[in-house]
């Protein structure tokens, strides 16, 4: 009588043509493998340029604007934005300064919104309200600097340019989003 348990090496030999020893190291060597890939370093930490831009624009009643500045981290780890200093130019007139010091963290590929206050100049005023008025788009630029930290690294300067347009919110009086 043939013995029919000759065992789980002899049938993968007669199968794949291996011999014991060569199935075996073909086994150690993928497993090997495995452990190898499993001792990478990690996510990888990109650090991007941040963005901002202006989400929504309200015209006070004492002429003061209210820009609500959206901050856009593209990095895969946290960036800590410690201050912001923006030139904001309205139909290619300077209108003010956006400065802040948020000390806002934003998590990697994220955003989030700060409100900033402006006293724009006369010319920025009249543009503004022209545009609110018949019912148009306002062209904006922003030009200057972010600094931000990135998750446990040093801080760091990056110069933004941004160049967009508002239009005016439907039932929002003074509003350009």
């Amino acid at each position: 009588m043939k013995n029919e348990a000759t065992g789980c090496w002899s049938g993968l030999a007669r199968w794949s043509g291996l011999s014991r020893w060569s199935g075996l190291a073909l086994l150690l060597s993928l497993l090997a493998a495995l452990v190898l890939a499993g001792c990478s370093s990690g996510p990888v930490r990109r650090v991007s340029e941040p963005s901002a831009r202006i989400q929504q624009l309200t015209v006070r009643a004492d002429g003061s604007w209210s820009a609500e500045l959206r901050i856009e981290n593209f990095s895969s780890i946290p960036m800590r934005f410690d201050s912001i200093d923006l030139t904001l130019k309205v139909a290619d007139t300077v209108a003010g300064n956006l400065r802040a010091q948020p000390g806002l963290s934003i998590g990697p590929e994220s955003a989030d919104v700060i409100t900033v206050t402006v006293a724009p100049q006369a010319a920025a005023k009249l543009a503004a309200a022209d545009a609110l008025a018949g019912g148009r788009s306002l062209a904006y630029a922003l030009s200057g600097h972010i600094n931000a930290t990135p998750d446990e690294g040093k801080p760091r300067d990056f110069e933004v340019e941004r160049s967009s347009a508002l239009s005016p919110a439907p039932g929002l009086p003074g509003v350009l989003r």
